[in-house]
């Protein structure tokens, strides 16, 4: 396994380390039914968040790696990244003829800070440079309307609505597609 270490201004993208620390850290976010409100799944308790890490980690040794799954850090929490407490996760899934999805949790008291604008940035970067993405999709739940104006900064753009996408517990709630196509990303910030 090659590990992913990616830096950005603010934050940092590192592969999950099997320890207390990221699992207590992983548990503030999908342990918290406020964070997990948009997500495709109900909330964890801390067992299952170590082994949602143990399942990241088989995942990052495979052969032919598929499923990114990774810890967001702030650099300002630690000299290196990877002794950084995690604040989030970032998810990328590689799909058919160069395509992926994305994906990003992050604890509620670093909501409203422009991480996730940060990390979505940092994701494109990943997947349309090392991993050679031709196309990088988000599905968004229709009332996440912080996520909808990352994804719209970030030059997704809309292509249509999932009606009754399934939730967790059978719940059944509209989401937005959005996607990317690399000749439209106009790269990191700055450039």
């Amino acid at each position: 396994m090659v590990p992913v270490r990616l830096t950005g201004p603010r934050l940092a993208i590192r592969e999950f380390h099997h320890t207390p620390e990221d699992v207590e850290a992983l548990y503030a976010v999908f342990g918290d039914p406020e964070a997990t409100r948009y997500l495709p799944f109900e909330t964890r308790d801390r067992e299952d968040c170590a082994d949602q890490i143990e399942q990241y980690l088989e995942e990052a040794h495979q052969e032919e790696r598929t499923v990114y799954r990774l810890a967001v850090t702030r650099l300002a929490d630690a000299e290196d990244p990877a002794d950084a407490a995690p604040i989030g996760n970032a998810a990328l899934g590689l799909g058919d003829r160069r395509s992926a999805s994305l994906g990003y949790a992050l604890r509620r008291d670093v909501w409203g800070r422009g991480y996730a604008g940060e990390i979505t940035e940092l994701l494109c970067g990943l997947a349309f440079g090392a991993l050679g993405v031709h196309r990088l999709e988000a599905r968004v739940d229709v009332d996440n309307a912080a996520s909808v104006r990352v994804l719209a900064r970030a030059g997704f753009r809309p292509e249509g609505r999932i009606r009754h996408d399934v939730r967790p517990g059978g719940r059944r709630h509209d989401s937005y597609r959005y996607a990317l196509l690399a000749e439209e990303w106009p790269g990191p910030a700055g450039r």
